[in-house]
């Protein structure tokens, strides 16, 4: 199973996208600061998280995400209660 993830950061609000087979293991790394993109921005809490049996489809649906404006907006829409 791979995971397309939501991390937001107490520090600043802000969000980031990532993808993963293990999701504790990544969240755990995010935290203890072993990743260089989140390490300055913790703690980190996960807010939203989506199931893939590919890792190809989880990858695909980061880059979809961080790179289309229309399909972010759509998910925060989506999952707005989720990410207060």
């Amino acid at each position: 199973m791979y995971y397309f993830y939501i991390l937001q950061s107490s520090k600043d609000d802000k969000l980031y996208f990532g993808y993963t087979n293990n999701l504790r293991r990544r969240l755990s790394e995010h935290n203890k600061g072993q990743s260089k993109s989140t390490k300055s921005r913790g703690p980190l809490t996960l807010r939203y998280y989506e199931a893939y049996m590919s890792r190809s489809d989880a990858k695909q649906r980061e880059y979809s995400i961080k790179n289309n404006g229309r399909v972010l907006a759509q998910l925060k829409r989506r999952i707005k209660e989720s990410l207060q």
